[in-house]
């Protein structure tokens, strides 16, 4: 059997790795103003966006998910005739319409796909599992790279929907934001009062910067740190932490709202990538997404992990 791995196009996985375990991208468009854009993680589009600073320049900006029509068609132009099962992870059904509408996507699939896999000459059925991740950005990218993992190893689809259904509650992503206005803005147009326009006001005039967590389904602040700086540093120890305590997964997941280049320059990075090499941990690091670029802001630093140690030290 033939098992694909699908995600979306917020899931902060480098493209090199994408392209290496042929994991297969969601597209979320991205309108800024009156100009839309299509994320699909192309680096080149990435740094052009930021590079750009597009994200500073006040306009009104949103993310727009493949609605229903648009899943169907990717699946039946891109995934049946490759796969013979996918696995689909995507972002919070509380953050995004995605997750609800691949589920409404996947009744057409699978009515519609033997006509397409019969033209292809390819025998056997399909089927595919849509999974909410219920964490965002690295988080989604830690949870992916677990599955490539599994499937690696030969698992099989059962066991594979078991594990990743158990390591879900455990995947954190967490993010500092260099701009609360910015985020605060963003998030009250989703709902989320993860950070609130009095938490804002107060954290830009003390330079208070939250840790926030995306774990469960939920956004929270997980600590609150003075100046920018320190904040990154203190989620990098904190994941250093969780490293050297055993996570249920060995890779650990970086991204920045910016020229990732940068990441290496981030304080306690250094410190990171030597912690998760001397206790066999995969680190990825990439730029984020122009979806989380939009929700978090210019200079944004997201960590992705699964650890049972779910309390921020």
């Amino acid at each position: 059997m033939q098992i694909g791995l699908v995600v979306d196009a917020t899931c902060d996985l480098p493209k090199h790795y994408i392209d290496q375990h042929q994991i297969q991208v969601l597209p979320i468009s991205i309108r800024i103003g009156d100009t839309v854009f299509v994320d699909n993680r192309d680096p080149q589009q990435r740094q052009d966006f930021y590079a750009d600073n597009r994200l500073d320049k006040g306009q009104d900006a949103e993310s727009v998910p493949l609605d229903t029509d648009a899943f169907r068609q990717f699946f039946l132009d891109r995934i049946v005739r490759q796969y013979d099962y996918a696995l689909v992870q995507t972002l919070p059904g509380s953050r995004s319409p995605m997750f609800n509408n691949a589920i409404r996507a996947s009744h057409g699939i699978l009515r519609d796909y033997k006509a397409v896999r019969a033209e292809a000459g390819v025998e056997g059925p399909f089927a595919l599992r849509v999974t909410d991740s219920q964490t965002l950005f690295c988080g989604q990218a830690v949870l992916a790279a677990a599955t490539v993992n599994m499937i690696g190893k030969g698992m099989r689809v059962s066991d594979i929907r078991n594990r990743v259904n158990a390591l879900i509650p455990f995947t954190s992503g967490y993010s500092v934001v260099d701009d609360l206005y910015y985020v605060q803005k963003r998030a009250r147009k989703k709902g989320d009062k993860s950070v609130s326009w009095l938490s804002a006001k107060l954290g830009s005039t003390l330079d208070i910067k939250p840790i926030l967590c995306a774990r469960a389904g939920e956004s929270f602040p997980a600590d609150k740190v003075r100046g920018y700086p320190t904040a990154v540093e203190k989620m990098f120890k904190h994941a250093c932490d969780c490293i050297r305590q055993g996570l249920l997964e060995p890779v650990v997941c970086v991204s920045y709202a910016g020229d990732e280049n940068r990441i290496t320059e981030l304080p306690g990075f250094r410190e990171l990538k030597l912690c998760a090499k001397q206790h066999g941990v995969e680190l990825l690091s990439t730029g984020m997404s122009l979806t989380g670029g939009v929700n978090l802001g210019p200079g944004a630093v997201n960590v992705g992990f699964i650890s049972e140690t779910t309390t921020f030290s």
